[in-house]
């Protein structure tokens, strides 16, 4: 244990949040630095439980009481041992996962949780400055092949581990740069790209080899594939976006968000001047109340719009935890992230109607009203109908499963009733020697749910290989066996 009545004398804190007036001036991260002691007083509010909850709320079974204790002990490389010996990736984890392990902190039924994530970034990023984090190159290789197509937290994840393994990994992505939705779908102000850009090189010195700009199924075939390797571990996430059909959806400036936040991202990276989606001096709105929805609010700011508002059909969540999701379950609460403290306004209990045209054939407003839950559906609230500008409207509701044309129609893989790649207890599909893991299996979830089936469909491959492994799996799928 830490510091044995830390969690008596010393109350929750997080580091400050740079102005908003500041941070819209720029791309970078929201987040002051934290003192490191300050940081060593939060880790010690960790009671080291009997009963580690944070580590049932935790898909990856991250140490948290062990490195807590390290921290306050000041031993930062013991930490980063402690930290990276179940997840890989902690900076990716540190600043975009929502922390399932603070909500099912002990300290948490009575009292403000300790600050795990905010101790996990900084015992990577201290690591990093100390150059505890090296490449591991393994010892022997096996002479094994394997493929790995995506290159999300989850196609890492499992190439990393593979590559550790002695096995020899070729990741295929089908865009012009590696990490998938960490590249493209992050906005800089949740993580900068230096993080994941140091982190594959790392990767490369352990030997694995990344191939962009390959569309596997049309660039190279399923058939080419499989022949060429000795396991393919399918790792594309669910990319397929839930659209909205209502009259006025194709009008000009109506967007998917995964449609408008990658050109963001790659003006910010210099790849690009300017995007053709901005939202500079334009009502925008955001239909969808999820982290996408709100990293599309921090982005429409930046980019200097009017105004800025975020529609939710669901009711707005109460401020604290209710009933239906006791401790240590994570609770559907009011949440409030950086992009909201910058402005805006968000509406619950809304249902869009149409999108109507301006002079220009261009949207110019959102015809909207007001719903209630009824029998399971939601029925509209008679003359609650009302129009709100919007000269750019995105669309962020999520995703519905993986894409199947191309690779999975070619290799004929069995898909769940959810319409994801089947896969049996050891992330099997139903191809011999084709291995799924990450959304594109489980559907759209987490980053820890991520990383966490990546390193277990490494350590699934690995055994299929090599007859045994060594490596870790934190997990395996809840879906029905492939028949």
């Amino acid at each position: 244990m830490a510091d044995p009545k830390g969690f008596l004398t010393t109350h929750r804190e997080v580091p400050k949040s740079r102005p908003v007036f500041v941070r819209l001036l720029d791309w970078h991260e929201v987040y002051e630095d934290f003192p490191a002691e300050k940081l060593q007083k939060q880790a010690g509010r960790c009671m080291d439980c009997g009963i580690p909850f944070c580590h049932q709320g935790c898909p990856l079974g991250n140490l948290i009481p062990e490195w807590n204790t390290l921290v306050w002990d000041s031993d930062w490389r013991d930490a980063s041992e402690r930290l990276h010996a179940t997840n890989n990736f902690p900076e990716f984890t540190g600043t975009l996962c929502p922390a399932p392990c603070e909500t099912a902190c002990v300290l948490g039924i009575n009292d403000d949780p300790v600050t795990i994530k905010r101790v996990e970034i900084s015992i990577v990023d201290r690591a990093w400055e100390s150059g505890f984090v090296r490449p591991e190159i393994p010892e022997k290789r096996t002479g094994k092949k394997v493929a790995v197509v995506g290159s999300g937290p989850s196609g890492l994840a499992a190439a990393q581990q593979l590559t550790r393994a002695g096995h020899e990994v070729v990741v295929f992505e089908r865009a012009d740069a590696v990490g998938g939705l960490l590249r493209y779908g992050i906005p800089e102000f949740k993580m900068e790209k230096w993080r994941l850009d140091r982190r594959l090189d790392q990767m490369r010195a352990e030997g694995t080899e990344f191939r962009t700009g390959v569309n596997v199924g049309v660039d190279v075939t399923a058939s080419e594939l499989r022949s060429s390797y000795d396991a393919v571990v399918l790792t594309g996430g669910a990319t397929v976006w839930r659209d909205l059909p209502v009259p006025g959806r194709d009008l000009p400036g109506v967007h998917q968000a995964m449609e408008y936040l990658p050109l963001s991202n790659r003006v910010t990276t210099g790849e690009l001047a300017e995007s053709p989606i901005s939202a500079k001096d334009k009502h925008v709105v955001v239909i969808g109340g999820g982290d996408t929805g709100a990293d599309c609010v921090g982005t429409a700011h930046r980019q200097g719009a009017a105004s800025v508002t975020q529609l939710e059909i669901m009711p707005r969540p109460p401020e604290e935890r209710s009933g239906q999701h006791p401790w240590p379950m994570y609770p559907m609460i009011y949440r409030v992230s950086s992009a909201h403290e910058e402005g805006g306004e968000r509406l619950y209990s809304v249902s869009t109607q149409e999108f109507v045209a301006g002079p220009d054939g261009a949207v110019e407003k959102l015809r909207l009203v007001e719903v209630r839950a009824e029998d399971g559906r939601f029925v509209p609230v008679e003359g609650s109908e009302r129009e709100l500008p919007a000269q750019l409207v995105l669309l962020a509701m999520g995703f519905t499963g993986p894409q199947r044309e191309g690779l999975l129609e070619e290799l004929g893989v069995e898909l769940d009733g959810r319409g994801n790649v089947a896969r049996d207890a050891t992330f099997r599909t139903s191809v011999e020697n084709v291995f799924v893991a990450g959304d594109m299996g489980r559907g759209q979830s987490l980053i820890v749910w991520a990383i966490a089936e990546g390193r277990s469909a490494a350590a699934a491959v690995d055994a299929h290989l090599t007859g045994r492994t060594h490596l870790p799996a934190p997990i395996a799928p809840t879906d029905r066996p492939i028949s």
